[in-house]
């Protein structure tokens, strides 16, 4: 098994090379795949590098939405998807014709959308945003404006908390984060006294109110490394616990739970992403218009 995975990370490096392509991959892929991968990150992270790239072709090892959102980034760049069913269950919580709807209701609001979203969604939005500077954008706006924010409600209710705003947030959620409980945390605390407890703000608020820190997939990468312990249960999708122990080794990470793996982050494997660079095969590309809408939103949001 291990010389057929090292055999398809070196077929698909090879590729690459050949393509002119870069391979990129969230957090939250496979292991294997992480390590063949020239940038693994966050969704801001990637969107970044996939507008700064100079490479001819974009593999993305993700989820449908983010491919779409390199696209609106960088439409002259052929981007490709290893896997074109690996979809986002939150994302599809929303459509732009329910979120046209509740704008009607609210024709003076703002509308922050997540980036996990569609690009015809991001297309009706006036920002969009990442868990990592979600604060930071419903900060930028006086305290009175009215807000949308959708589509994900936990990362909403946490939103509103930390800024002290009055957000009206769309009921979608994160079935992965949603999943997770205060007695999956009490149980693994009792497993691992002392240990730190790290959680993604997708989760329900009755998990950030026992965490430690509350902190994006790129903020989790980095806090083990500014704080004094060797235990850390983390509260987000089990991907990321491959970077932390190859940044870590000699500290100890666990899953705060069994229902904490996203089975479309997974749908990508190795084979898979190898075939869509060998036939140049599973495009993503966006409506010119929708394309157009969406890019002030995203862009706001990089920026």
């Amino acid at each position: 098994m291990a010389e057929e995975t090292e055999r398809d990370q070196r077929r698909l490096r090879e590729l690459a090379e050949a393509r002119h392509a870069v391979i990129l991959a969230h957090n939250y892929q496979r292991p294997e795949v992480q390590d063949a991968a020239d940038i693994v990150g966050d969704s801001l992270e990637l969107a970044r590098k996939a507008a700064a790239t100079d490479a001819e072709v974009i593999l993305f090892c993700g989820v449908y939405f983010m491919a779409e959102t390199a696209s609106i980034l960088a439409p002259e760049k052929t981007v490709l998807m290893p896997e074109p069913n690996a979809g986002c269950p939150l994302a599809d919580t929303i459509t732009a014709d329910r979120l046209r709807a509740l704008k009607a209701e609210h024709p003076d609001a703002v509308v922050v959308t997540y980036v996990n979203s569609s690009a015809e969604v991001k297309a009706e939005s006036d920002v969009c945003c990442t868990s990592s500077n979600a604060v930071e954008i419903v900060e930028r706006y006086p305290p009175e404006q009215e807000m949308i924010f959708a589509p994900d409600r936990n990362l909403g209710d946490f939103v509103a908390r930390s800024s002290g705003r009055k957000l009206i947030i769309w009921d979608g959620f994160c079935h992965v984060h949603d999943s997770m409980r205060a007695d999956d945390v009490h149980a693994r605390r009792e497993q691992y006294p002392g240990a730190k407890v790290m959680a993604h703000p997708e989760c329900r608020r009755e998990v950030l109110e026992l965490a430690d820190a509350v902190l994006s997939t790129s903020g989790m990468l980095r806090w083990p490394g500014e704080v004094d312990a060797s235990t850390y249960i983390v509260c987000t999708e089990t991907g990321l616990l491959h970077r932390l122990r190859q940044l870590y080794p000699d500290k100890r990470f666990v899953a705060v739970g069994p229902t904490a793996v996203c089975p479309n982050m997974k749908l990508t494997t190795l084979a898979k992403a190898v075939a869509a660079l060998k036939e140049m095969k599973n495009e993503v590309r966006v409506d010119p218009e929708i394309r157009e809408r969406a890019l002030a939103a995203v862009q706001r949001m990089v920026q």
